[in-house]
């Protein structure tokens, strides 16, 4: 009687202190485009404060993060700098159904090394001798550098700046770029410019006439971590993360539920 009396008490205890024990956290993995990254880390922060779990960030070309996601890599989340790229996703089944949402906006602008005396009063200047190199994020795929090219192809300058472009892995890098000096000037997001007290903004295309720029967000369908992933994405339409991202300097287009 005695035995079964202590063997209950040590059950008891067990369950207990299993009771006490949280749950494992979730570490959700999220894809996002390269221009997102200062403004997302300190959204993760503030997330897991308040959540318990982790957000783990892929930071990249979102051209090179959609080709990883098709190619198995483990994302829970993917934040894409062009609709293009999740269009790409969505067609192949990879985005979860209902879960997609256009969040943010941004504009171009020409960037110049902060010690630099070259002056952009317009587009043309980038076609004159004064620009001797033009950094880009790669043009033919990274969102970046196709907005700026479709830009410059609207001004018809892409046939006379083209062979002086420098294509780069994604848009943090055409920052570099011009950072070092290695580029007379550089087109980037105008978010981009803003982290940098390396260079100075020279030209800012106007919203009117520059693209449409739009970053969609959606959970991948084969998320291990569904739930999890739905929430950080909640969370990353909130007021709070939507404040955070106006003062990077992204423009957050009013909706219904976002005025």
């Amino acid at each position: 009687m005695r035995r079964t009396r202590t063997i209950l008490t040590i059950l008891a205890l067990v369950f207990c202190v299993s009771a006490a024990v949280p749950a494992t956290a979730a570490e959700v993995t999220v894809f996002a485009a390269a221009s997102l990254t200062d403004a997302l880390k300190e959204i993760g922060a503030a997330y897991e404060s308040t959540s318990g779990d982790k957000a783990v960030f892929n930071f990249g070309a979102s051209s090179l993060l959609a080709r990883q996601i098709q190619e198995g890599a483990p994302a829970d989340l993917f934040f894409s700098a062009d609709e293009a790229k999740m269009d790409g996703l969505e067609k192949r089944g990879l985005v979860a159904k209902g879960t997609r949402h256009s969040l943010l906006s941004n504009t171009l602008v020409v960037v110049v090394p902060a010690d630099s005396s070259l002056t952009i009063a317009s587009p043309a200047d980038l076609a004159t001798s004064k620009v001797r190199v033009l950094a880009l994020a790669e043009p033919q795929s990274v969102p970046a550098g196709i907005y700026a090219k479709e830009w410059l192809k609207a001004q018809k300058l892409w046939s006379r700046v083209i062979d002086k472009v420098v294509p780069t892995e994604n848009v943090r890098a055409a920052l570099a770029g011009v950072e070092s000096g290695n580029a007379d000037a550089g087109i980037v997001y105008k978010t981009d410019a803003g982290i940098s007290k390396k260079v100075k903004i020279a030209y800012e295309v106007p919203a009117a006439s520059g693209p449409k720029i739009s970053y969609p967000l959606a959970v991948i369908a084969d998320s291990k971590h569904q739930e999890a992933a739905r929430k950080l994405l909640a969370y990353l339409e909130s007021s709070a993360a939507l404040d955070v991202f106006r003062r990077y300097g992204f423009i957050v287009p009013a909706t219904p539920g976002n005025p």
